[in-house]
């Protein structure tokens, strides 16, 4: 096939029963085309290996063993073999597989088209992945992909908060572990989503977990893998997605370096992503920050939580109050406000702790645990700050013996700005606390 352009395929039939329609994909010697099948007026996918100029015949090998492996197959979320034949003509020589063609989008298209998925799709997904490879991975000899990656994985029927089927395609790189063992392995895979044991030619169940972690992680960022940063090879993530502690956990458990810091088994994969408290029974500790003991926590949080509480309620009661009576107002308003911002701020600092120590704890992902935290105290405080106001107020109207008439302005000027102010302040404190945790952590 010396000197064969691709575009000279399109329209031709092969074995006389397959029309090239579409190119689907090229590789060195090697390309992809969506066919239809003149039998059975199916479209079909059709994997030529060329005899070009760029031949390699490590390519021969490792499609011959595609052909084997996919005839060994029988999956729903797998590619079907269906034929496989060798082209011997003037024009052209090579090798042919014929596999069941998935009309679905990869996941690499819909990262392509700004697509997003939740931790809750992200997790479907794994679970949907997990299941295929348990499939492969218990054959005899198991079967490993060695190159997982969003382009391979195809969604079918995606809506909602569903993402559908899940297909795994591509098996050219496909490796029996059987065919390890006293042969030299060539090393094939796609940078990035390979793990540093793929590298040397080994490839083990573990490493398609590898694959599976990184694809997921890719997801999530909308980064590829190779782009983000890294620490003593483990790919760092935590600051570019809103995840739950356990899933971070989970993706770097899966995405370990070393292989026997990763799971064992598709299994044991599995029932940690359903329960993540089980993580401690399978994995060495995982690297996270410094544990920063309960009590020093506790303190620093009441103790930022009381300053910024006490200053922000009883300035924003001073004002308050002196409109309402400008001199007794005043004195009275500073009187309530230190005490009640003093009681906002233990209450604060309290639960900021409590928050703390029951999920980010020790620290793992600091930017999701600032979020949340600045998110609890502003919502929190504001609330809890129009009810003092609401109080105060009731208070001092019926000690000047006054009750106004209704005036929305009033209440939106003197009552919830100052109870939004008061609430941002202790945000402002909390995400100061936040801070200083992920600081003592050593992130």
């Amino acid at each position: 096939m010396s000197g064969q352009k691709i575009g000279d395929l399109l329209g031709e039939i092969l074995a006389n029963r397959y029309k090239c329609d579409r190119l689907l994909g090229k590789q060195a010697g090697r390309q992809t085309l969506l066919a239809r099948d003149l039998k059975t007026q199916q479209q079909v996918v059709v994997k030529l290996l060329s005899f070009s100029s760029d031949f390699n015949w490590e390519d021969l090998k490792l499609f011959q063993r595609e052909v084997e492996t996919l005839k060994s197959l029988s999956h729903p979320a797998i590619p079907q073999y269906l034929d496989s034949f060798e082209i011997d003509t003037p024009s052209r020589k090579g090798f042919a597989l014929v596999q069941t063609y998935i009309a679905a989008k990869s996941l690499q298209e819909y990262l392509s088209d700004g697509r997003t998925f939740s931790e809750s799709e992200v997790k479907q997904l794994a679970t949907a992945l997990l299941n295929i490879l348990a499939y492969l991975h218990q054959r005899q000899p198991p079967v490993i992909h060695r190159d997982i990656k969003p382009s391979n994985i195809l969604l079918k029927n995606r809506s909602g908060n569903s993402v559908g089927e899940v297909y795994l395609v591509d098996f050219g790189a496909v490796q029996t572990l059987a065919t390890q063992q006293g042969k030299t392995v060539t090393v094939v895979g796609t940078y990035g989503y390979m793990p540093p044991e793929q590298f040397g030619g080994r490839a083990v169940p573990a490493s398609d977990l590898y694959s599976l972690g990184a694809t997921l992680i890719a997801l999530i960022t909308k980064q590829h893998p190779a782009d983000l940063p890294q620490q003593d090879l483990q790919i760092e993530f935590e600051q570019l997605g809103q995840l739950s502690p356990g899933f971070t956990n989970w993706l770097k458990w899966m995405t370990h370096p070393s292989l026997d810091r990763r799971p064992a088994s598709v299994q044991i994969a599995k029932e940690v992503l359903e329960k993540p408290q089980q993580i401690d029974r399978y994995s060495l500790p995982l690297k996270q920050g410094k544990t920063v003991s309960t009590g020093k926590l506790f303190g620093n949080a009441i103790e930022r939580s009381t300053e910024m509480g006490t200053l922000a309620v009883g300035v924003c009661a001073a004002i308050y109050s002196a409109f309402i009576i400008p001199v007794l107002g005043t004195i009275f308003g500073v009187f309530i406000g230190l005490f009640l911002g003093l009681l906002l701020g233990l209450g604060n600092g309290i639960i900021v702790g409590i928050v703390t120590r029951l999920w980010f704890f020790p620290l793992t992902n600091p930017k999701l645990h600032r979020q949340v935290l600045t998110a609890i105290s502003i919502v929190l405080c504001t609330w809890t700050s129009i009810v003092f106001f609401l109080i105060g107020n009731a208070i001092i109207e019926g000690i000047i013996n006054v009750s106004p008439s209704p005036n929305i302005h009033r209440d939106i000027i003197f009552l919830f700005a100052p109870s939004l102010i008061a609430g941002l302040s202790m945000g402002a404190s909390s995400k100061s606390i936040a801070r200083w945790y992920q600081i003592e952590s050593g992130l």
